[in-house]
């Protein structure tokens, strides 16, 4: 069975957004997905030359099975999700796309 990548990417304002984004994934996020479930994690800030010229940060989580990964989906996505919402969401200019697929 192959692992499966979970990509969340985050379009931010303004680079002191996204220097905040970054710190409160380094503060605890992306550990609290990897508790969920994930076996890593990879932050990755964008090149500035991103579609739009806005800044974008990447987190890239791998899960060893697609049960665990929909294991995370229901049991702690939800409460992750409305944390970032909360700090990070449209209200504050920011835009997030999700990404699911097999790594081959």
């Amino acid at each position: 069975m192959n692992a499966v990548a979970y990509t969340v990417r985050a379009h931010l304002p303004d680079e002191a957004t996204a220097d905040a984004y970054v710190a409160w994934l380094e503060d605890g996020h992306v550990d609290a997905v990897i508790r969920g479930g994930a076996h890593s994690a990879m932050i990755v800030r964008l090149d500035a030359d991103s579609p739009g010229g806005r800044p974008c940060v990447e987190v890239r989580y791998v899960f060893s099975t697609r049960e665990l990964l929909d294991r995370y989906f229901a049991e702690h996505a939800p409460a992750l999700r409305a944390e970032g919402l909360r700090l990070f969401g449209p209200d504050k200019g920011v835009r997030m796309e999700r990404t699911v697929g097999t790594i081959v």
